[in-house]
């Protein structure tokens, strides 16, 4: 089946365009594991969100996994204003 995420992030006017890059980062990552089948980042207002899609749920655990391996900072820290919203989707 095929899922999805979507990610709203926060970051500071002053951390912006840094968080950006990182989500570009993540994309590219998770991009070349098997199963991941799209990512995106978009921004809106104050935040910059990330939507992926993976054909499994297997796929993503792969994929995120594979962004620790790659040692993509991925923390969540005093860089945002407030805490990440994430939006879990299965397709329908």
């Amino acid at each position: 089946m095929k899922i999805g995420m979507v990610a709203y992030h926060y970051p500071h006017p002053a951390h912006r365009d840094e968080f950006i890059s990182r989500v570009h980062q993540v994309r590219e990552v998770m991009l070349r594991t098997p199963g991941c089948l799209s990512g995106e980042c978009w921004v809106s207002g104050d935040a910059v969100i990330s939507i992926v899609q993976w054909e499994s749920e297997e796929a993503r655990i792969a994929a995120l996994a594979a962004v620790q391996e790659a040692g993509v900072d991925v923390t969540y820290d005093e860089r945002e204003s407030r805490p990440r919203t994430i939006v879990p989707l299965a397709a329908a």
